[in-house]
């Protein structure tokens, strides 16, 4: 019998189906020869710090670094608790039995980085010793499906992605639970502060793009702008930015409406506009971003639920690039979008299915894991709204990627009068090629450059040098420069893929995602966990540090573990240890080395943190709200429970919609549920208001405004 081995229940079954299976049993399906049975994801897990002795979080036992790791199952948490999950242990038994009375086994875990660890966590978990091979696909289809068993892989193939991900694991294990435990030791009572291999240095780069934004200081510059006529075609040119207002004031007085200027220099230059890549799981995240608002977890979820239902290729993939094989199928593609798709998709699908297709996107060298997204030659039938969008966004690219390129002529003329320089611009679209099925994503206004579109014309008129123009309008414009935005989704995204530099060429992006924060796969995830650790929320699309978020980025901004590039370069090790180029142990040595220097780092900032907060800051006692038995504590910046090493994790922040809460107004609201009116009080819009604050339901809220 041959154990195929799924990552969740529904590819079990859908594997089953296109196979032949169909006798459904207790945590499998049989028939014809095979057994199909399916993890719940991450079924076992790395075990926890108990499991090694460390029953309490004390400063004597850091750096917890084990010999050897070792793995359990899966644990759920229940009453602040983790306790063993009956399920997974019930499932792990079934997968036991039949790996007992297999004759080989079929990985069918997602082909990628965590599908590789989901399975050899088992494996190794269960100390099985049949020889397995690999299921590599990337797609659903039925075809697919058949054509993958029918060309397995030698489990071996796999052997280097399996420790890269296992590395990163191991690795995300040792600096998660020791920086935590470092800082939450150092930090004393102001209560857990986690910290985490990628979490921490995405948190900076959210928390320095937010200090940065807050404290810009705008400086005026000025403008002058001249208005022409010639042909009946209406222009402008624009001059470039004068710093002191006086000497704009001085070169304007000098211009007279109705007066000449002379066209000094033409300068007219035909550009190439290439096609966009094909989308990448990050790139396509950052596009429903800006498109829809999707969060990145938002669209990995209605991307998997795509790919589950067979409609589209692999999502976690890393790459924008598809190989010479499929690319000989991509015309079929083509005909069944125009049998399929929403008619301006399909209209050009069609123009294209005997066409000479654009092969920018080809490029079996830069095909990592898997290709780039595509859709399938499946039928999508009705789906929601989002899974439609997504959908579209995916299928309107591959049109947009394989079409012409844009050629365009792009004039600037240069025109003088009185000294001052003008500069005008004007773009003819000589071929639309892809342009002509994009929908181009609008970005948010803040991220738009007003300053450059100041001499952007529609159409100039046919110009030449020495020529003289009236100058019909004449304007002196005030303007202020502006702080980089502060990162949305996208932006963040886009930051992760390349360490924080700001790359806009696409293949410059791509040769650094190596050396990215994360992996497509994860990134997702990691913002997430910024919000679950309460370090960051949202205002509409912006990500906005919370108060204990900033604290953590102040207490470790200047400390490696906030460091974007060290982790860039952690996550380029991982590339090539998947690429047989770096080695388990010495990644691994490397990693010990630096979890003891960052821990020893960490624990040293608690004689500057006590040194601060020797004591509580009160007089009286305040009555904790959520155990009776204890006492809220003050300190600089949080009240806290004095029971928390008994298990009250109760604990507030003492600045709240903007006013910092002195002792008095600190326990009217935790005893009574609600402060005196406060001046000073922030609403979610950014407005002060004079109002009281009410605690309920252990949230705080304002109250009706007074004023």
């Amino acid at each position: 019998m041959k154990v195929v081995i799924a990552e969740k229940p529904s590819v079990a079954r859908d594997l089953a189906r296109v196979m032949g299976a169909k006798d459904v049993k207790d945590g499998y399906i049989a028939g014809n020869g095979y057994a199909f049975t399916y993890a719940f994801g991450h079924l076992v897990q790395l075990c926890t710090p108990q499991a090694y002795g460390f029953t309490n979080w004390a400063i004597s036992n850091l750096p917890i670094i084990p010999q050897e790791f070792k793995l359990e199952a899966k644990k759920v948490k229940k009453d602040g608790k983790q306790i063993d999950d009956a399920g997974a242990i019930k499932q792990l038994n079934t997968i036991k039995r039949l790996l007992d009375e297999a004759e080989e086994i079929i990985v069918a875990t997602d082909a990628g980085r965590e599908g590789e660890l989901i399975f050899r966590n088992i494996y190794r978990f269960l100390n099985a010793q049949v020889p397995f091979k690999r299921l590599w696909i990337s797609s659903q289809t039925d075809k697919a499906i058949k054509d993958g068993f029918a060309n397995l892989k030698e489990g071996t193939e796999y052997d280097s992605l399996y420790m890269s991900a296992r590395s990163r694991s191991e690795s995300d294990w040792l600096i998660g639970i020791n920086a935590t435990q470092a800082l939450t030791l150092a930090a004393g009572n102001k209560g857990l502060l986690s910290l985490g291999r990628v979490q921490t240095p995405t948190l900076a780069m959210i928390c320095s793009r937010y200090i940065e934004n807050k404290d810009f200081k705008p400086q005026a510059f000025y403008k002058i702008q001249a208005g022409f006529e010639k042909d009946q075609i209406k222009f402008k040119a624009t001059s470039n930015k004068i710093d002191k207002k006086e000497d704009a004031e001085q070169a304007i007085s000098k211009i007279v409406v109705g007066s000449n200027a002379r066209v000094v220099n033409i300068e007219a230059k035909e550009t190439k506009e290439p096609p966009p890549l094909l989308f990448d799981l990050t790139s396509l995240q950052q596009d429903a971003n800006k498109k829809f608002g999707f969060s990145a977890d938002q669209t990995l979820s209605i991307a998997q639920t795509l790919y589950e239902k067979k409609v589209i290729t692999y999502p976690r993939t890393g790459s924008r690039y598809i190989g010479e094989d499929v690319f000989e199928n991509i015309h079929d593609l083509f005909k069944h979008l125009a049998d399929t798709a929403e008619e301006s998709i399909a209209t050009i699908s069609r123009n294209l299915i005997d066409a000479k297709l654009n092969k920018r996107s080809v490029d079996d060298k830069k095909v990592t894991d898997h290709h780039a997204l595509l859709v399938t030659d499946e039928k999508p039938g009705p789906m929601p709204k989002d899974q439609q969008q997504i959908y579209n966004m995916i299928a309107k690219r591959m049109v947009e990627s394989f079409s012409e390129v844009c050629l365009k002529d792009i004039t600037t003329v240069t025109i003088e009068t009185q000294g001052v320089e003008l500069i005008a611009k004007g773009t003819v679209i000589k071929q639309y090629g892809w342009r002509l099925s994009a929908d181009q994503v609008e970005l948010p206004d803040e991220d738009k450059n007003t300053d450059d579109q100041d001499n952007e014309n529609a159409q100039l008129p046919k110009l030449v040098p020495e020529e003289l123009l009236e100058i019909l309008s004449l304007d002196l414009t005030e303007r202020f420069t502006k702080a980089r935005p502060i990162h949305t989704e996208a932006s963040l995204l886009k930051a992760m893929e390349t360490s924080g530099k700001e790359i806009e060429d696409e293949e410059m992006r791509q040769a650094m995602k190596d050396c990215g924060l994360g992996t497509p796969a994860t990134r997702a995830a990691t913002i997430e966990t910024l919000f679950q650790r309460d370090y960051i929320k949202r205002e509409k699309k912006k990500l906005i540090p919370t108060e204990k978020g900033l604290a953590v980025y102040y207490l470790v901004k200047d400390r490696s573990i906030a460091k974007v590039t060290l982790t860039g370069k952690w996550e380029q090790k991982l590339e090539e240890m998947r690429a047989n180029q770096v080695s388990y142990d010495v990644f691994m040595r490397h990693i010990k080395d630096y979890t003891a220097k960052i821990t020893k780092e960490l624990l040293q900032l608690r004689i500057a943190i006590q040194h601060e907060e020797i004591k509580p800051q009160q007089k009286g006692k305040i009555k904790c709200p959520k155990c009776d038995s204890g006492n809220v504590q003050l300190y600089v910046k949080i009240a806290q429970c004095d029971h928390y090493a008994r298990g009250c994790d109760f604990k507030i922040w003492r600045t709240l919609n903007g006013v910092f809460l002195e002792e008095k107004e600190m326990k009217n609201l935790l005893e009574k549920g609600k402060t005196s009116v406060l001046k000073g009080v922030k609403t979610k819009a950014g407005q002060t208001v004079e109002s009281a604050l009410v605690f309920q339901d252990f949230k705080v809220q304002i109250a009706e405004a007074t004023s």
